[in-house]
């Protein structure tokens, strides 16, 4: 994922595009949430989990629009 593609990221995105950012399969990151190892906090949001993109950003050493 380009810095590009990162910078226009909503607020909250999906395992899957978290995932992606961090060079990581889909069904990897579910099993890391499920274990509660995933690097980046996530937010429950019934059977659902989003990734804050300003989390997913810190994770990966970004500092976009500051």
């Amino acid at each position: 994922m380009t810095i590009g593609e990162l910078q226009a990221l909503p607020t909250v995105v999906s395992v899957s595009v978290a995932a992606r950012a961090l060079g990581i399969g889909r069904n990897t990151a579910a099993a890391m949430i499920r274990a509660g190892n995933f690097p980046v906090r996530t937010l429950t949001m019934g059977r659902t989990s989003k990734v804050p993109t300003l989390a997913l950003w810190e994770v990966l050493g970004l500092r976009i629009g500051a």
